[in-house]
């Protein structure tokens, strides 16, 4: 007697299979598809095979844990590198007398230092985005005082930012006091102090840009000429001495410049002079009595009594 073989894999009914079915004689296989395993014969039976075997799962996990650890490190002395530079800068603030001109500043609101137009105190972050990080490409000049960058504040006013060398310590204990009277000095015939940053160690100084160079550079360059009439060469020595003049005599306290060369006097489009560089600057004492105090400035151009004595008045700077 001869039996005939069922092929399973058509009745589907009564032999359920969600895989790969095969008829065999007499019987069938049902197989989870390549890739899959579990009982083929249930409805999502067959799942994705793990290939990921211990060790590897093992070697992973340790990875990623080292990773972890590492970036958690690193991000702890981030951490760790910025709060002590927040402190370094409100160190050097505090130090450099940011607080009391704070408090002079609010004290004189609604004058030309406490106006919003006025004197301001930067951020070095201001500075490094106006100079471009203090970029070679944006010196002005250098001198034995410190380097001169041209800058762009965010609001366009285009501005000359002095980054000094040093500052000896006697110096910043009246540098607020200083910065405060240099600010007030508004005379067509001195560069405008505008601010300064005080979160760094040496101070930096903002001034308003002058374009057209110095007077050393007119005088010993192609810009000056027979062509230049004479009675330009004399309005600059004239706007120059009214620069001193009202610094001795209208500010107050009286300011002492200590190193007036012609490398310290600007020129703008209209060769009007204006006066720069307060790096020796010094103020007079309220009771006006001679001033003792280290030598300072250029050398050949300073003042030969000065030079001897140490003793800088209004001549020296005439």
């Amino acid at each position: 007697l001869q039996t005939e073989d069922i092929d399973e894999c058509h009745l589907k009914d009564e032999y359920p299979c969600y895989g790969v079915c095969t008829n065999t004689p007499g019987s069938h296989t049902c197989q989870c598809p390549p890739g899959t395993s579990g009982g083929a014969t249930a409805k999502n039976g067959c799942r994705p095979k793990d290939n990921f075997t211990l060790a590897l799962k093992t070697v992973i996990g340790v990875g990623v844990g080292v990773f972890m650890s590492v970036f958690m490190c690193f991000w702890l002395y981030l951490g760790l590198q910025k709060r002590k530079l927040i402190k370094a800068k409100r160190n050097f603030f505090e130090h450099n007398g940011g607080v009391i001109l704070q408090q002079q500043m609010r004290s004189n609101r609604g004058t030309a230092v406490g106006g919003g137009g006025g004197f301001k105190i930067f951020s070095e972050e201001e500075l490094e985005k106006a100079t471009n990080n203090f970029a070679t490409d944006q010196v002005l000049g250098r001198g034995g005082h410190g380097i001169v960058y041209k800058g762009v504040l965010e609001d366009e006013t285009v501005v000359a930012i002095k980054k000094s060398k040093m500052m000896e310590k006697s110096d910043i204990k009246e540098f607020a006091r200083e910065m405060l009277i240099l600010s007030q000095i508004n005379h067509r015939n001195v560069v405008k102090l505008l601010g300064c940053c005080l979160d760094v160690e040496v101070p930096m100084l903002v001034y308003e840009y002058v374009s057209n160079g110095t007077l050393y550079h007119f005088i010993h360059g192609k810009e000056l000429n027979n062509d230049t009439a004479l009675d330009t060469r004399l309005r600059i020595a004239a706007e120059s001495a009214e620069a001193l003049a009202y610094m001795h005599t209208s500010a107050s306290p009286p300011i002492l410049h200590g190193d007036v060369k012609t490398a310290n006097i600007l020129l703008d489009n209209n060769l009007t002079a204006k006066v720069s560089d307060f790096g020796a600057s010094k103020l007079a004492p309220s009771d006006e009595v001679q001033i003792a105090t280290l030598v300072q400035g250029t050398c050949g151009y300073l003042d030969p009594e000065y030079l001897m004595t140490c003793q800088l008045t209004d001549k020296s700077d005439v």
